[in-house]
């Protein structure tokens, strides 16, 4: 094995360790803020450091690996943000112990206020 190979393989492990962080988190947190949070914040740098960790090992592969990297970097947390903000505005009510709600302290609750809340889903967000 080469240098290039062992450092990739262990970039490759870090990425996987954070994706495996992020299914928990999803599996854990209470409602669909939280849950987007944890996915995105921990699928963004585990699959950004898998695929930069492929381009290292396979020398031949970093610059479409790269382009791929930065695609991910840059449409994950887009894509979350605009998942939340429908989820608000769909009037999917964060979890009951939330503290701060920054799009109620806005005005963004009166449109949520008047969409009939998701089928099956509780305050909490859990069916």
């Amino acid at each position: 094995m080469t240098a290039a190979a062992v450092i990739g393989a262990c970039v490759m492990g870090f990425g996987v360790i954070f994706l495996l962080l992020g299914a928990l988190g999803i599996l854990r947190l209470p409602d669909v803020y939280n849950r987007l949070q944890a996915g995105t914040k921990c699928t963004t740098l585990g699959a950004f450091c898998a695929i930069v960790g492929v381009g290292i090992a396979e020398p031949d592969w970093i610059f479409k690996a790269l382009i791929v990297a930065v695609f991910i970097l840059l449409t994950n947390p887009i894509s979350a943000h605009a998942l939340a903000r429908a989820s608000y505005k769909s009037a999917v009510l964060p979890y009951d112990g939330t503290v701060v709600d920054k799009y109620g302290e806005l005005g963004e609750s009166e449109e949520a206020a008047g969409a009939p809340e998701a089928p099956g889903l509780t305050a909490g967000g859990r069916e």
